[in-house]
């Protein structure tokens, strides 16, 4: 009996550490590939760099008709389809990796203006409101930049897609 116990003891505890082990394993795994203190030093670098990177309708609509400027709609392809700037090219957020935007944006160094939902005043379909902590043009921003891309402007009026400065191309 008592070897029986010994046994089923000795199995419990290689089972045990075993889970333990892969339970490490993971947890080192994710800590390798997911960096929340290093997003939050990141955003504040961003942070003082995206304030001076404002600029109106006006000057976003100069800037796009200069050479080597890209104006990019992070939104999704679906929204993208049913409305978006004119000229503007589309690579959804959730898509963005260091080959999927050296893909699109071909030079690291191209000038890139971004806008988003939030920019927009109509809150209907294409452009449904954010919450306005969470607007794409932020979180594009930051992952523009951390994946060095340093040349981003951002639109910072809040228009109406019909106005014909704005340009919008309906799908």
């Amino acid at each position: 009996m008592r070897i029986v116990v010994a046994a089923l003891a000795l199995t419990g505890a290689a089972v045990f550490a075993v889970a333990a082990v892969a339970q490490n394993k993971v947890r080192t795994d994710a800590s390798a590939q997911i960096d929340y203190r290093g997003f939050r030093g990141l955003t504040g670098e961003v942070e003082a760099y995206r304030a001076d990177r404002l600029v109106s309708l006006a000057e976003f609509q100069r800037m796009a008709r200069a050479p080597n400027t890209i104006v990019l709609d992070a939104r999704s392809a679906d929204a993208y389809r049913e409305g978006h700037i004119g000229g503007a090219i589309n690579l959804p957020f959730t898509d963005f990796t260091d080959q999927s935007l050296a893909a699109a944006l071909r030079d690291p160094n191209v000038r890139i203006l971004i806008y988003c939902n939030n920019n927009f005043s109509n809150n209907a379909q294409p452009v449904i409101l954010k919450r306005v902590e969470l607007a794409l043009n932020i979180q594009t921003f930051i992952n523009l930049y951390g994946y060095g891309y340093r040349n981003v402007y951002e639109l910072s009026d809040i228009v109406d897609f019909n106005d014909p400065e704005v340009n919008w191309v309906r799908g």
